[in-house]
């Protein structure tokens, strides 16, 4: 959720630039400072969640690219997957095998470890 301060200072020193596939939108300083560079900040559609962020809009917020991202940020190449934010903490986490939350299941052992020994001359 937006802070009442970040709307304040969307609301009066703010220009959108544009809006993501997730409905985040993306501002930068109407008025250009002394140093040439204006402050660029998003604010996020729900749950404010930075890795929700795409790779493309993440570069232009961090100074990486200049121009700002079009049709939303658009695939450009065919092995190209669509951005998702991080799942840790969620139930659409990755669980190994063998994981508490996945059962606790794991397969037998195979007999090919042999645990080291502090007697153990090698």
């Amino acid at each position: 959720m937006t802070t009442i301060g970040t709307r304040l200072h969307t609301w009066l020193n703010g220009l959108q630039v544009g809006v993501d596939r997730s409905g985040h939108r993306y501002f930068h300083d109407k008025r250009v400072p002394k140093s040439g560079r204006r402050k660029r900040w998003v604010i996020y559609l729900g749950e404010v969640e930075a890795s929700a962020v795409p790779p493309e809009w993440h570069a232009w917020l961090h100074y990486t690219i200049d121009d700002v991202p079009t049709d939303g940020g658009s695939l450009k190449h065919s092995w190209q997957k669509l951005h998702i934010p991080n799942q840790t903490g969620t139930p659409c986490a990755y669980r190994p095998q063998g994981h508490t939350l996945r059962c606790g299941t794991r397969p037998p052992a195979t007999g090919d470890y042999e645990a080291w020994s502090p007697d153990s001359t090698e």
